[in-house]
């Protein structure tokens, strides 16, 4: 297939005798987007490659509910968004969240898969102190510069109140960043 046909996609996932190949080739076309989308939220690569997994196996027991209502993606997205909230929500009935902000700088730094300087491992220490959906507005829009409409349909949030989030989001960052620089 040289150009990307998403109807047709959809519809060999639904088809049982070439779900299997159609399910491959969304997982190679999609995982890399998903995987950052979770790696913004949940900061740790082992953590992110679970979420990742947990939601390619939602993908695959759900996906004959799809509707077509939004794009493939936005669905991905959206699934995306909801197993890392719920990730995050478990790990901080396990951890306190102090000791999570607090490690965040040395989970950078010692991460094979993170590669950043000192000023990417700051603003990423500036994003984990933003509420978790200040922290997913944030990284949707300025890691995956995505239109606040296609934000409003993953987090089922006004577009209005998504600038609003976005706008306090971006001063909390700026905020942490200019104390921290003094």
């Amino acid at each position: 297939m040289s150009t990307f046909d998403e109807k047709d996609l959809i519809a060999r996932l639904q088809d049982e005798s070439t779900r299997r190949a159609a399910f491959e080739e969304l997982v190679n076309r999609y995982s890399k987007k998903l995987y950052w989308q979770v790696r913004h939220l949940v900061v740790d690569h082992e953590d992110s490659d679970d979420v990742l997994q947990n939601v390619f196996l939602k993908v695959w027991n759900s996906i004959g509910n799809f509707k077509g209502d939004s794009q493939l993606f936005t669905w991905l997205y959206r699934i995306a968004y909801n197993e890392s909230i719920t990730f995050l929500n478990k790990k901080k009935s396990q951890v306190s969240i102090d000791d999570i902000d607090d490690g965040i700088a040395n989970r950078l730094e010692s991460d094979a898969y993170f590669d950043g300087d000192e000023t990417q491992i700051l603003l990423q220490e500036a994003i984990s102190i933003l509420p978790e959906k200040q922290r997913a507005v944030f990284t949707m829009k300025y890691f995956d510069e995505m239109k606040y409409e296609d934000m409003a349909d993953i987090t089922g949030t006004s577009v209005g109140a998504l600038k609003a989030s976005y706008h306090i989001a971006v001063q909390k960052i700026s905020t942490y960043i200019r104390a921290k620089e003094l």
